[in-house]
């Protein structure tokens, strides 16, 4: 009955927010603003990315209906001196293209914003008139209707800007769209390569007349290079549209595909997978996954790639995201040494160097999670056979840094000093028991001396008893853990032992987290007190919420988190940190987002090439959830989870069509064999 009442009281608590939604899911899935003035001015900024750029949109609607835009443009392998971690050129632009066409010897003047759309592109509607009256959001003589359309380019430096203008009157319209060229040329003392090229250009530009309904499409197109190299002709601007399209499409929506009654986390899981997995540049280094937010580029991270993002591309399939996971792993390989000296936090700069200015974070222990349960799922020997040094040089290194109380130093933690951490933290030894976990699987699919594996399971089994014994803690009347040592405050990681099945104290945690103490409007503070907050450890909480059974609670936040952060002020993609880096959309983020729905709602935990734990986590007022097309274990599979009576039935069927049917107690685990 308690549990009842308190979820009773958090829908109340957050049906105000739903009230306040700007944003709207349509029918194909998209998300779209319509404009009304009481909600006006408005605007926000998000980050889409390509293999050869980035661009975060700065963009709104202000007061008088007018649509702003401010494209701050990121070339991530046009490399600027100092060569360091942020040495991606960036140039911003606010070239404002609508007002250079003419119509009828007239600017285009009067526009009134209809709504705006996200999916992959930024869409937006609009029409143009000689008058307007703003109060009653009406217009007379209306001439021309608008839609531009913004997305990156696949494989090239450009941003292009799809503008298609109607002729939404009686009579005919005289449009001339200008010749427009505009050349930037950087400093080129400041350029690894000397001086880039920064291009404007408006193509499809000419005389036409457009008579009643007639449609005229034309391009802007924003690049990036060492010389010139903009697109001359619509066609290829054409190709570069068709391509996002089917990019987004069929390698992001169409795999790793998500059903169930809640179409707020369906569709959250859904652009999540484009955040995720858009953000790879084709470096010289090879592929590589970045944040982005304007500062991480041509780069990688023990944190947000080898933790965070790489064990989710098995999942999703998509040969690209898994490239650059194998390729991130390899990269800290480079550094295993026979002194144990710490691997670099970051290799930077297209892999040409590194950073490692907050000493070992824990990397090596983010390093063997990571890897050991990408190279499971992965499900190739191969692969595996490549990143079995490293996991074992990882876990070794680790097992040298246990302190004379059972668990594992360093020097600070993911948060790189930002927020104490002690000389041991919670983070990094959770991190290590589970790649032992994880390792030990691995191992004896490749066939590793046995004597060592053995070892590997005690060493988790110790490892867990200590952990209990220096973590925990009664804290505020919780039965949960202190970050470190002599923490005295509670702490958004607390929530890392549920994420790796470590449950003992998951009742007090969960308290803990969602109290007042900790939970806010934007989910977990990062410490009690403190006003400021990182998505990743509210993501990192609500996987392990599931994972701990705790299936209503975790829905009820699950499900204001994702109406929060795909229809409200700031969408659509979950965000870093705030009030640092003003909510940048960096994209491991979304790739955490993601692991919610895999380990923690369908509770799947990879234990080989072709097996893996299952364990769903069915809300109470569901019936049923599917995960579609899943990628991962060599195969492409679904899970189909139903109620049945007071059970659960399981439906597991594989690419060849093998069907595995199971009914289980809710909360029971069973291991799959696909083959």
């Amino acid at each position: 009955m308690k549990k009842y009442i308190i979820l009773c009281f958090i829908t109340l608590l957050f049906s105000n927010i739903y009230a306040q939604n700007r944003w709207e899911i349509t029918e194909n899935g998209t998300i779209r603003w319509t404009i009304n003035d009481t909600k006006l001015p408005h605007f926000d900024h998000i980050e889409m990315s390509g293999q050869q750029i980035s661009v975060v949109l700065r963009y709104g609607v202000d007061e008088n209906f007018d649509f702003q835009l401010e494209r701050s443009l990121v070339f991530p392998m046009l490399r600027t001196i100092p060569n360091n971690t942020h040495a991606s050129l960036m140039f911003r632009n606010a070239t404002d293209i609508p007002s250079m066409i003419s119509i009828n010897g007239r600017t285009l003047q009067n526009e009134t914003v209809d709504y705006l759309e996200l999916n992959g592109m930024l869409t937006v509607k609009s029409v143009f008139s000689t008058q307007r009256e703003n109060a009653t959001r009406s217009w007379r003589d209306t001439e021309i209707e608008l839609t531009r359309t913004i997305f990156p380019s696949t494989e090239n430096a450009l941003l292009l800007e799809k503008y298609e203008l109607k002729n939404i009157t009686a009579k005919a319209q005289n449009i001339i769209i200008p010749e427009f060229h505009q050349v930037y040329k950087t400093d080129p003392e400041k350029g690894v390569d000397g001086a880039y090229i920064i291009e404007s250009q408006i193509i499809g530009s000419g005389n036409f007349n457009l008579k009643e309904g007639e449609t005229l499409e034309f391009w802007a197109v924003f690049a990036g290079s060492k010389d010139f190299k903009v697109l001359n002709d619509s066609k290829a601007c054409a190709e570069e549209f068709i391509k996002r399209i089917s990019l987004v499409k069929k390698e992001f929506q169409d795999n790793l595909v998500l059903e169930t009654p809640n179409t707020l986390i369906n569709n959250e899981f859904a652009f999540a997978k484009i955040r995720a997995a858009e953000s790879i540049y084709k470096t010289k280094g090879g592929m590589m996954h970045g944040p982005g937010g304007e500062s991480y580029y041509a780069a990688i991270w023990a944190n947000d790639q080898a933790e965070y993002i790489n064990p989710l591309f098995p999942f999703l399939g998509y040969d690209i995201g898994n490239q650059s996971a194998f390729n991130a792993y390899m990269h800290f390989a480079r550094f295993m040494n026979d002194d144990y000296e710490p691997i670099p936090s970051s290799i930077i700069a297209e892999g040409t160097d590194i950073w490692n200015g907050a000493g070992d974070r824990g990397d090596a222990a983010m390093i063997a999670y990571g890897a050991a349960r990408y190279a499971l799922a992965r499900g190739d020997k191969n692969e595996a056979e490549q990143l079995w040094p490293l996991i074992e040089w990882c876990l070794e290194y680790c097992h040298r840094k246990i302190n004379d109380d059972g668990v594992v130093t360093s020097d600070s933690d993911e948060l790189e000093g930002r927020f104490p951490s002690g000389s041991a933290n919670l983070c990094t030894s959770s991190l290590y028991y589970d790649a032992l976990i994880s390792a030990t699987h691995l191992g004896k699919e490749l066939g590793k001396d046995k004597r060592q594996l053995s070892d590997y399971q005690a060493e988790a089994m110790m490892l867990k008893t200590s952990m209990e014994i220096y973590f925990g803690a009664d804290l505020y009347g919780f039965h949960t853990y202190k970050y470190y040592d002599s923490c005295t405050l509670l702490r958004s990681w607390i929530c890392i032992p549920l994420t790796v099945n470590i449950l003992d104290r998951a009742e007090g945690t969960l308290d803990a987290l969602f109290s007042d103490y900790l939970w806010h409007d934007d989910g977990l503070l990062t410490e009690q007190g403190d006003a400021t907050y990182w998505d990743r450890s509210t993501l990192y909480a609500l996987r392990g919420a599931y994972i701990a059974g705790a299936t209503d609670r975790a829905t009820q936040y699950l499900d204001y988190y994702s109406n929060r952060r795909l229809l409200g002020e700031h969408v659509p993609y979950p965000i870093e940190a705030f009030p640092e880096g003003s909510q940048r959309h960096l994209s491991a983020e979304s790739g955490l987002y993601c692991r919610i729905i895999i380990e923690g709602l369908f509770g799947i935990r990879p234990t080989g090439f072709n097996t893996f734990e299952l364990n769903p986590r069915l809300p109470s007022d569901w019936n049923e959830m599917i995960l579609n097309h899943i990628r991962a274990f060599g195969d492409d599979f679904s899970i189909t989870v139903k109620r049945a009576d007071d059970k659960i039935s399981v439906e597991i069927v594989t690419q060849n069509g093998k069907i595995i049917k199971r009914k289980i107690k809710s909360g029971e685990k069973i291991v799959v064999n696909l083959k």
